[in-house]
């Protein structure tokens, strides 16, 4: 049995997934919202939309603490002459081998949030498709984009 691959994400990814959670929470925030205008018009129960309220606080609290400390916990990668080893997944672990030779191009993105914390997301594109490392800082990520890209051309001039 292989080991768990050895790199982590940067810890700035906890503040990053913390805030996306929160922002994503704000979606559920409507349910509440929308119910409590509508009791206003029409004689629904209230006990209702304390239940709502209840529910957007478990869910807000659930994405901004500990669904980002549980992600970044288990997620881990390498990256090998030969092969991308990818081990992630909140509650069901998944674990990705992606050969060198299959590698198609290899690019960095980042969005605004991530761009304040200086972080970058790498993206292995394969016939297959694409699988991501999430939430490197910049600087291992243009290495990290960089190394792959040349092990990649290196075995596919190998083959």
């Amino acid at each position: 049995m292989r080991n768990e691959p050895a790199n982590r994400l940067d810890p700035s990814a906890l503040i990053y997934w913390k805030w996306k959670g929160f922002l994503s929470s704000l979606f559920w925030w409507l349910a509440p919202l929308a119910y409590y205008f509508t009791i206003r018009f029409l004689e629904w129960p209230v006990w209702i939309l304390a239940v709502l309220i209840i529910a957007c606080v478990c869910i807000t609290i659930l994405v901004t603490t500990l669904f980002p400390k549980i992600t970044w916990e288990r997620w881990r990668y390498d990256v090998s002459n030969q092969e991308i080893d990818l081990l992630y997944g909140r509650w069901i672990r998944k674990r990705t081998i992606i050969p060198m030779v299959r590698v198609q191009h290899v690019d960095t993105k980042q969005g605004p949030l991530m761009k304040q914390l200086a972080l970058s997301a790498v993206t292995i594109s394969t016939a297959a498709g694409s699988h991501e490392i999430p939430a490197l800082a910049e600087e291992v990520a243009d290495e990290l984009r960089d190394r792959i890209s040349i092990l990649a051309r290196v075995v596919e001039e190998d083959v």
